[in-house]
């Protein structure tokens, strides 16, 4: 077996310290059901990455439990008249856990990373109306844009910043298998298919953080193992758990749910490249053949609410889905649909499933059984992870059943995957409208022009776009008795781990 471990582990005092500081000097023991596919922020943006690697980065901003933009790197920022110029002040004192210290040309080298055709980043469309970041001061990186961006400070929060030598390459370290970042906790040890420990960093900039001295994430895949490990103490935290889970915790004694609305959805992917879904018709079939009512109850037991191009807890912008032609819930429309544009056998089409989540595969169950009855023919393709998530990248698929992670911004859910340049438009799609309205929405910073803009959008993706929305289900993270201070995020962002403490 393959064990990989950190160059770098929390110094004596550290641990002597939280040692002695009670419940502080502890393991918080979590329970997940799946292995990462890799730990490089930049390029690996599965939810099981990110969970694992919260606490290990940071990035200019971050967002907070009230899905508010918040200071992070970046102690402060201020914005040009033009909206054209961001300059950002770094915080004093950060060290990056291979020991070097933060400073401005750092964070040139993680964007030159990020927006480098070479990495094949899912972040780059996030950042790509940056035209250039530079070093303005040992402290200060000014980012000069080619068209203003309101959603600009909520992307930055995906962009984790990494030492300039590890950006370049000239570390010869591998972000894959040894993150470094600034966080409170840093990489220890990855036992593969067993767990990955995370550990507090001594010299992180806010030196009351964290409140534990390391933070296990054991790979569990079986839920009912999770779930018994939870009453029994042998774990203490379930994060980022679906309906159906906490719903079997509920009467447990000594657990917690911690709950919000999740911005994540499900949601059936479409190849608009390869037929049927190069045709529209079909693809507005497909939706109007989906009862996403019934899809609710199933599959989140009623804790969720039928999908949208975005999501209900964006109340400025979401519109509700019963303004969507095409979301009749209706096989006999559908149906006829198909045969309006010259169907007369059932279409037959293959989803491939993300196998490693049961809220994938209970959904894609239920579409399943919904399209046959609506003139479709449609396989099953069950994957593990890895080969999904490698399909997925070479839009090797005709449809796919996932979940897709979500923003605080319209431009977070839409840009990157419906803009025909975007780098998770995996779809192929292309649609000259809908570029020309994303590109606005994105450069537009009055409020009600940019709701008219998304509120086109909606209604176009909705029976138009390579994706059938699903749901967006309520989202939990159990905790035992005596774990205290974790809160839960819309955007399933773990960075709360570094407040948070197990008793004794």
């Amino acid at each position: 077996m393959t064990v990989f471990r950190s160059v770098m582990l929390a110094s004596a005092a550290t641990a002597l310290a939280l040692a002695t500081a009670g419940a502080s000097a502890q393991t918080l023991q979590v329970a997940t059901d799946q292995s990462p596919v890799g730990l490089d922020r930049h390029v690996a943006t599965a939810f099981s990455t990110t969970l694992i690697t919260g606490p290990i980065y940071e990035g200019l901003t971050a967002t907070d439990s009230g899905l508010q933009v918040i200071p992070a790197l970046a102690e402060s920022w201020t914005v040009s008249e033009d909206g054209l110029t961001y300059v950002f002040t770094l915080r004093d004192g950060v060290t990056f856990h291979d020991g070097s210290a933060l400073d401005a040309a750092d964070v040139v080298a993680t964007f030159t990373r990020v927006q480098d055709e070479a990495t094949g980043s899912p972040l780059a469309s996030r950042i790509n109306m940056v035209e250039n970041v530079e070093a303005t001061g040992d402290n200060e990186v000014t980012l000069t844009l080619s068209t203003p961006a309101a959603a600009l400070l909520s992307e930055l929060t995906t962009v984790v910043i990494v030492p300039s030598e590890v950006a370049d390459g000239s570390s010869g370290v591998d972000l894959q298998r040894q993150p470094v970042g600034t966080g409170p906790f840093q990489f220890g040890e990855w036992v593969p298919d067993t767990y990955i420990e995370l550990t507090a960093f001594a010299d992180y900039w806010d030196s009351e953080l964290p409140l534990v001295e390391a933070v296990r994430f054991n790979i569990v895949p079986e839920a009912s193992t999770r779930q018994v490990g939870l009453s029994t103490g042998t774990y203490d935290m379930l994060p980022n758990i679906d309906s159906a889970t906490a719903v079997t915790l509920q009467a447990t004694p000594n657990v917690t749910l911690l709950q919000t609305a999740d911005l994540a959805y499900s949601l059936i992917g479409m190849n608009v490249a390869e037929a049927p879904f190069d045709d529209p018709a079909v693809r507005a079939a497909v939706n109007m053949g989906i009862n996403r009512d019934q899809l609710v109850e199933a599959v989140y037991f009623g804790q969720a609410e039928p999908g949208g191009p975005l999501s209900p807890a964006l109340e400025e912008w979401a519109l509700p889905v019963a303004e969507f032609s095409c979301y009749g819930g209706d096989p006999a429309a559908a149906q006829q649909m198909l045969a309006e544009a010259g169907y007369t056998d059932p279409v037959a089409f293959t989803i491939n499933v993300l196998g490693s989540l049961q809220t994938v595969v209970d959904a894609a169950q239920v579409v399943q059984a919904q399209l046959n009855e609506a003139g479709f023919d449609v396989t099953l393709n069950v994957q593990e992870q890895g080969t999904f998530v490698q399909d997925w990248r070479n839009s090797n698929f005709q449809a796919f059943a996932s979940l897709n992670g979500g923003r605080t911004d319209p431009d977070g859910y839409l840009y990157r995957t419906f803009h025909s340049g975007g780098s998770t438009n995996v779809f192929n799609y292309a649609d000259a409208q809908v570029d020309e309205w994303l590109e606005a929405g994105r450069s537009e910073v009055d409020p009600s022009e940019r709701e008219a803009i998304y509120a086109q959008l909606q209604e176009k993706l909705a029976c138009e776009g390579p994706i059938a929305h699903l749901a967006y289900g309520d989202l939990y993270t159990a905790t035992t008795e005596g774990v205290e201070g974790y809160e839960v995020v819309g955007d399933r962002s773990t960075r709360y781990l570094r407040q948070t403490s197990v008793a004794q």
